[in-house]
């Protein structure tokens, strides 16, 4: 099951793939939460695509926890 939250901005729309990810590889969001030491409501607003304002280094440390690149988390298209 997909579960990637669909954001339109612009002209374009962002597409929040965090809970999808954390799916495949069988994490909670409380393990990665403890983990990464990121506080779980910034877990939380990037996974339901709520987040307006984004940390570069708790992306980093999410990106270096799930081994992943940062368009597998969050992505942004154009239309």
């Amino acid at each position: 099951m997909e579960r990637i939250v669909k954001i339109k901005v612009g002209m374009g729309e962002f597409l929040f793939k965090l809970d999808d990810i954390l799916a495949e590889m069988n994490i909670s969001k409380n393990k990665l939460m403890r983990d990464t030491e990121t506080d779980f409501k910034v877990i939380q607003r990037i996974s339901s695509g709520t987040i307006t304002k984004i940390d570069i280094y708790v992306l980093a440390r999410i990106c270096d926890y799930l081994n992943c690149n940062l368009s597998d988390i969050i992505e942004y298209k154009h239309s």
